[in-house]
């Protein structure tokens, strides 16, 4: 392993956290730089031993499939949630929906449940101790299976295509 390599484990994450630190700042004074750089260096070298293999490089198309899916359902998840905070009148149905996975990588599986806990109304629950099952909380579902099939087609196989192919 070259000494660039073992400084930066993974660059492109170095370059996340620089990059983050800057923006949290809202600076880049000297001190700041100096600062994002030795965050972006530190922080990967740290949790290296998480990461126990090589990342694969994300395909931008692929990863813009998933994601801007996911951005639009945050806006509109927004909406429905404002909706029934300034309509109380309005009947929610809650539900706790089983997902069957077809994932079996790790990291794609955290990224799944990451997603619909980002997603206003939604929260990952569980994951069953066989790792098949991802119990999720949605508090307004009409048609429980059909939101089942619609996270599997916006998010799960985008993320099988990102992580497992």
């Amino acid at each position: 392993m070259s000494a660039l390599a073992r400084l930066l484990p993974h660059p492109m994450l170095s370059l996340a956290v620089a990059v983050v630190w800057l923006l949290l700042a809202n600076s880049v004074a000297p001190a700041h730089v100096l600062l994002a750089a030795l965050l972006g260096v530190a922080i990967p070298r740290l949790t290296a031993g998480l990461f126990p293999e090589r990342l694969r490089s994300i395909r931008l198309g692929m990863a813009l499939k998933l994601f801007l899916p996911f951005l639009w359902d945050i806006v509109v998840a927004n909406v429905a949630m404002a909706r029934i905070i300034l309509a109380p009148e309005l009947r929610v149905k809650p539900s706790f929906l089983a997902l069957p996975l077809s994932l079996t990588n790790p990291y794609a599986i955290a990224v799944l449940a990451g997603m619909i806990t980002m997603t206003p109304g939604t929260v990952s629950v569980d994951l069953s101790p066989d790792g098949r099952t991802l119990w999720i909380h949605a508090l307004n579902v009409e048609d429980p299976e059909g939101a089942v099939a619609e996270i599997k087609r916006r998010y799960e196989q985008p993320l099988r295509e990102l992580f497992e192919c």
